[in-house]
């Protein structure tokens, strides 16, 4: 019992110190500050632009589902059902923002860079080109089995 444990134990301390666990937690640490500067576009850019069209808070865009509808001097909801549809769009613009620096800024540049570096190692997989003596050699043995004509033995045919 004490030999699963152990095993159990030290498969997940192998598993906390692989680089990928690593990376992961950087990731999360650096993608949580991200989000404020997001949210503080979404909430200083973009929302003051959808205000020309109505109110800069998009959080009080709703609708009423089963009315009649009323909320107190707190925003609260005291009658009625509201559909607050502004949140979703105003979540919606910010994890769109998201998406688009992260890949616009990390992840294109990233691609760029590995494609330049894939490009600069030889490559080690491709087959080996034939030398130019294979090559002749290939041409002679073709041109040989073309005299003689398909299927014949390679030793001539007395006469």
């Amino acid at each position: 019992m004490s030999e699963k444990r152990t095993g159990i134990l030290g498969g997940f301390k192998a598993f906390l110190m692989r680089g990928n666990v690593i990376d992961l937690a950087v990731a999360v640490v650096i993608g949580a500050a991200f989000t404020n500067i997001v949210n503080s576009v979404v909430k200083g850019v973009i929302n003051p632009i959808v205000g020309a069209f109505g109110t800069t808070d998009l959080d009080s865009y709703a609708a009423c589902l089963k009315g009649p509808c009323e909320k107190n001097a707190a925003g609260v909801v005291t009658k009625g059902v509201f559909i607050q549809w502004g949140s979703v769009v105003s979540a919606s613009l910010t994890f769109l923002i998201t998406a688009a620096v992260v890949y616009f800024l990390m992840l294109l540049p990233m691609k760029r860079w590995q494609d330049r570096q894939a490009a600069r190692r030889p490559a080690e997989n491709e087959p080996a080109q034939p030398t130019e003596i294979e090559l002749l050699a290939q041409i002679r043995d073709t041109l040989i089995e073309q005299r003689r004509g398909p299927g014949t033995d390679s030793v001539p045919a007395p006469r």
